[in-house]
């Protein structure tokens, strides 16, 4: 844990809080052993850093090794200054009995392993369900699970076995607290998954940059689009801001960045604007709607706007 500094050519300095998020925070963590991010602390958390802080703001996916795979926006002028430098916490090295997902979208989706004893292993089982998931996604933090399954075959691990047959209730605290090995579990043992809800992600595509374009969500490890049916700025508003992009100049209809493919994961979206996700609105459920793709909304958002003086986000 600590103020988050990097080395640009021989000179280190320190980020902006404001254009620093977990997914950042997560691939640093990574990237430095350290386990996944735990939390991104508010600006100046672990004191003044020195030196320059610099414009740079990452738009990490959480999959990359390292910071220099994420994509990168250089905004100028930083209006940021020490009292606000980015900080993390991790959750530390991997100890024995520690998990990952492995193969999503995000480090709260994919195929399941296990640390023990200096080495990570695939977990097999014949009858892996959402108690067996929901016992991964709480020990990860990742919310609670939305899907358990059995790993295709092109997907499967290939290392050592680290747990097999697995048998949980739902409410222990980790996986190896779970029963395993039991001598009723006789059947096909296979690579198993677990999509939790913290791997729902939200993104604009097809746009002028990453601010603008038809929205797309990431939602049980899939991503799929948005009806237009309804599509307001309050809505396009949460996108905008979830993704730290300002507010919303368009709230666009009718496939105006183009038709999407796949699900069609919500319809009829009804925001008040102040919600922090755009799942969180009000809408149908999940993958139940009456459109098709040539009716996929999309957003132009500000861009990430600046309080003069303040080094905060504006809107």
């Amino acid at each position: 844990m600590g103020r988050v500094e990097v080395e640009v050519q021989g000179t280190w300095g320190t980020l902006c809080a404001s254009r620093w998020d977990l997914l950042d925070a997560h691939v640093l963590c990574h990237h430095l052993g350290c386990g996944f991010a735990v939390s991104v602390p508010e600006g100046g958390h672990f004191g003044r850093g020195t030196g320059p802080v610099w414009s740079d703001s990452f738009h990490c996916e959480g999959t990359e090794s390292s910071l220099d795979q994420c994509s990168v926006t250089a905004l100028g002028a930083s209006p940021c200054s020490h009292e606000t430098d980015a900080a993390v916490i991790c959750s530390g090295p991997p100890h024995n009995a520690s998990l990952r997902l492995v193969g999503g979208g995000s480090r709260c989706d994919g195929r399941v392993e296990i640390f023990q004893r200096g080495t990570w292993g695939r977990v097999l089982d014949d009858q892996w369900d959402m108690e067996d998931a929901s016992v991964v996604c709480r020990q990860l933090r990742c919310g609670e699970a939305e899907a358990a399954y059995t790993v295709p075959r092109a997907e499967r691990g290939t290392g050592p076995v680290g747990l097999r047959g697995v048998r949980c209730a739902g409410h222990e605290a980790s996986l190896s607290l779970c029963n395993t090995s039991l001598p009723e579990a006789t059947g096909i043992m296979e690579d198993v998954g677990a999509v939790c809800q913290g791997s729902r992600q939200v993104r604009l595509v097809d746009g002028a940059g990453r601010c603008a374009g038809r929205v797309e969500i990431y939602y049980r490890g899939q991503w799929g689009t948005v009806c237009d049916d309804a599509w307001d700025t309050a809505d396009a508003n949460v996108v905008c801001r979830q993704l730290s992009c300002g507010w919303a100049v368009e709230a666009a209809g009718s496939a105006r960045f183009g038709e999407g493919s796949g699900h069609i994961w919500l319809d009829g979206v009804n925001c008040s604007g102040d919600e922090t996700a755009l799942w969180n609105c009000s809408a149908e459920a999940w993958g139940q709607h009456d459109c098709g793709h040539k009716e996929d909304a999309g957003v132009v958002c500000s861009g990430v706007c600046w309080e003069p003086g303040t080094g905060r986000p504006g809107g």
